[in-house]
């Protein structure tokens, strides 16, 4: 009788959970684009959810790209940015806020989330405290929870003359424990735009404590009413070795939003930690998007001022409308492209907009996307040209008359 052989089985290995880090699991997913995928596949909706232009870039800016990729600008460049957008950069910045900056305090980067990235990157540890401007942008708010700070948040609210900020809370919070101070103003969503004097009070406050200020000002040029190049900046009050860090984008004021081109304004001591930063992230931005940048910054000053004249007209027919709603409160925005607005009755905002998408074929952004202390709000971007924004008004009128009167019955 053959002797019988033992056969054993081999039990299969434990598996590892497949999962992202708990910072990174631990996100939101963005609801704006929860309201956009609801209406997905429609061509009936009228769209001003998105945080830019309907109108594409100027041709000046393309034809710049197009000619420079003819002539082999494809190649890698400097960690900081090729050396001659760096000088427009310097002067336009010197031209703009009456200061002088050196090459050496400008770093271009692959858009401006990637500028706040990188700064905050250079900046701050995990365990570091982080103090916000709210509401904001999520972006900015959640780079720093996923570097691992610990962020403190500190609202504006709506007043008879638009957003105001409490100073003096402010000030509180920004205490010698505070590592970065992130101020956005032109503020997205709700178009508070920080004053001159409070200004002096942070930069002096932040001074005294050695506290960092990281001013996003990716709609500084976009100030509404007449006159105004700019809003007020930090760069015009501070030295050069202050402790202020700036992030800026060709997004918005250039209608280059597809491009991902953005830079950083810092001390010169930073540049080379900037460099090594921005080398770990995207080695550096394609030379010919940096043609395009010169481009933008050499010839579009007239577009730039035309374009604010535009998004003051925008922003003031938006308000009027909304005004004239019933039960629709907006306090009016000094800056950037978007009205931050809420309809009596409607706490939810993620419930609102869908409702919107669906009986109304408008698509906003809802204000919880922006923070806590955005829920209940809606957020519209005017930045349309053609006959998109008066469609859009029409549309919620309907509905905010149509609901109310069912709300009667």
């Amino acid at each position: 009788m053959a002797e019988q052989q033992e056969t054993c089985t081999l039990e299969a290995p434990a598996r590892w959970p497949l999962t992202a880090r708990a910072a990174i699991s631990d996100l939101p997913a963005s609801k704006i684009r929860e309201i956009a995928n609801a209406g997905f596949g429609r061509t009936d909706l009228v769209r001003f959810w998105f945080g830019e232009s309907n109108r594409p870039t100027p041709d000046y800016i393309k034809r710049a790209a197009v000619e420079a990729i003819d002539k082999d600008a494809v190649f890698y460049t400097h960690n900081n940015g090729r050396e001659d957008l760096r000088e427009v950069l310097a002067g336009y910045l010197g031209g703009l806020h009456g200061r002088g900056f050196s090459t050496q305090r400008t770093s271009v980067t692959s858009s401006g989330v990637s500028a706040l990235m990188i700064a905050l990157q250079t900046l701050i540890a995990p365990g570091d405290r982080v103090v916000l401007v709210t509401p904001i942008w999520p972006n900015i708010a959640q780079i720093p929870e996923v570097l691992g700070a610990h962020v403190e948040r500190v609202a504006v609210s709506p007043g008879p003359a638009g957003w105001e900020l409490d100073l003096d809370r402010l000030l509180d919070a920004v205490t010698p424990a505070t590592r970065v101070l992130i101020i956005n103003s032109p503020g997205n969503p709700t178009g508070w735009t920080i004053t001159r004097a409070q200004q002096q009070a942070i930069l002096d406050h932040c001074r005294r404590l050695g506290v960092w200020i990281l001013s996003d000002d990716v709609y500084e040029r976009l100030v509404l009413g007449e006159g105004a190049a700019n809003a007020p900046s930090f760069f015009a009050l501070a030295d050069a070795r202050d402790r202020l860090i700036g992030a800026n984008s060709f997004s918005k004021a250039w209608l280059m939003t597809g491009w991902r081109l953005g830079w950083l304004v810092a001390p010169e001591e930073l540049f080379g930690e900037l460099g090594k930063v921005i080398e770990f992230n995207t080695s550096c931005v394609p030379g010919f998007i940096q043609s395009a940048g010169i481009a933008a910054l050499a010839e579009g000053e007239p577009h730039v001022r035309a374009l604010q004249h535009e998004l003051t007209a925008n922003r003031n027919k938006v308000l009027a409308h909304l005004s004239a709603m019933e039960g629709v409160e907006a306090p009016c925005p000094e800056g950037g492209m978007y009205a931050f607005f809420r309809i009596r009755g409607h706490g939810d905002s993620v419930a609102l907009a869908r409702r919107l998408v669906a009986e109304a074929g408008l698509g906003l952004a809802p204000g919880a996307a922006f923070g806590p202390e955005g829920e209940g709000w809606l957020r519209w971007c005017f930045a349309a040209g053609g006959t998109e924004l008066d469609e859009g008004l029409a549309r919620l009128a309907r509905w905010v008359s149509d609901n109310r009167r069912k709300e009667q019955e």
